[in-house]
């Protein structure tokens, strides 16, 4: 057995040096990220670092090379901020430059012009836009969703709202256009999963100084007024895309209600405080590189450019369109600290994943909620699934 044995590792040794000695196998990825103008945030804590997103793809890129280092990888991520004016001109530099992979962060009209201008031949990351609509009818072949959309955020909390039995749900939304999609995703899920619309009520958005001292008093007082007279009901669920009243709710509605949605228990991808399966070891190595907490664009990036990596390292090839048609095969996975692998839908390109619920401190739990079943994947329970989805870009 010992010289069998010896024989085996000297192969080992050999097929390493080999690897080692051969031309590096390059994979060259770029993070694109688009600023937008907007008003400060309600509370200091939410203030975007200026390296959002940026740091997950450093870190990515770690993981990638532990295992790539050995096989003749070199794995290497640039990083590029625009705003909606610049965002061509970086993109060209990125194209003229020679990456075929590309990590978007930016919102959903952006990542359209994004993946058409990149053509067929890029393979485009979506790290930020959460819309339906790029998972929908205006899906495009060219591009995969790491960041979950609004309805499986949706269906996240609803699912855990019937699980809980509290059916009867009082629908508060925001007047924007992003609140009212917010809105329709929630109305979709609640009749999804059972559950029932007591009243739907609009709250408006004035404007004014609301994220001064004076704005966030007058808001919290309109809150109680605003919640008074509703029906008898179990649960207030806020769609508020905008950040206008969502985070007042808790603690100041007329009647003492659980509070979901944008305020209260929120659906996320991740946050600082989540510690199961293995994820306190991804926080401590992103918070010794960054100097900062994770935050949910960064864990974004970090998937999109995993993902890269481990199809890379499967198929050992860089070209975009392999790694694209792998990453859809049902033989890839990824290890993303949610206590089960994730993978990727064949019918729109959207991460399968399960979606954390938080109050902030903790999570609280997390969707898919037990005893909802599917014949393909319980992570299909939320989000657009094949029969409900208008996506044709993916039809083999």
């Amino acid at each position: 057995m010992l010289p069998r044995l010896q024989i085996m590792l000297a192969s080992l040794v050999f097929a390493l040096l080999g690897a080692a000695g051969a031309a590096a196998l390059e994979i060259r990825t770029a993070v694109l990220r688009v600023s937008y103008p907007e008003l400060l945030p309600i509370s200091r804590l939410e203030l975007k670092p200026e390296d959002l997103g940026f740091v997950g793809g450093a870190l990515a890129d770690e993981d990638n090379q532990t295992t790539g280092s050995f096989l003749g990888m070199k794995f290497e991520t640039s990083t590029h901020a625009a705003t909606p004016e610049t965002v061509e001109a970086t993109l060209n530099t990125i194209l003229e430059d020679g990456i075929t992979l590309l990590v978007v962060i930016a919102n959903a009209e952006d990542t359209l012009r994004i993946a058409d201008t990149a053509g067929p031949d890029v393979l485009v990351m979506n790290a930020g836009a959460r819309d339906a609509t790029l998972r929908n009818d205006q899906c495009r072949a060219n591009l995969l969703h790491v960041t979950p959309s609004i309805s499986m955020m949706a269906d996240a909390v609803v699912q855990f709202t019937i699980w809980k039995q509290w059916r009867k749900i009082f629908l508060v939304h925001g007047s924007n256009p992003a609140d009212l999609a917010l809105r329709d995703a929630y109305l979709r899920a609640i009749t999804k999963f059972g559950g029932e619309v007591v009243e739907q009520r609009e709250f408006e958005d004035t404007g004014g100084a609301r994220r001064t001292d004076t704005g966030h008093v007058l808001v919290q007082r309109q809150i109680p007024v605003f919640t008074q007279s509703a029906p008898e009901h179990d649960v207030v669920i806020a769609a508020d895309a905008s950040d206008v009243f969502g985070p007042y709710l808790a603690y100041h509605s007329w009647t003492p209600r659980p509070v979901m949605g944008s305020g209260g228990l929120r659906p996320v991808s991740l946050h600082p405080a989540h510690e199961a399966w293995g994820a306190t070891q991804f926080q401590r190595r992103f918070e010794a590189l960054s100097g900062r907490y994770v935050q949910e664009e960064d864990y974004g990036v970090w998937l999109a450019i995993r993902s890269i990596g481990e199809a890379v390292i499967r198929t050992n090839t860089a070209d975009a369109a392999s790694l694209r048609s792998y990453m859809l095969e049902d033989e890839f996975e990824l290890a993303a600290f949610m206590g089960r692998k994730v993978n990727f839908r064949k019918w729109n390109g959207q991460l399968r994943t399960p979606v954390l619920l938080t109050d902030g401190r903790l999570t609280v739990s997390v969707s898919p909620q037990d005893g909802y079943l599917h014949q393909r994947s319980t992570l299909d329970t939320i989000g657009l699934d094949q029969p409900e989805s208008a996506c044709t870009a993916f039809s083999e």
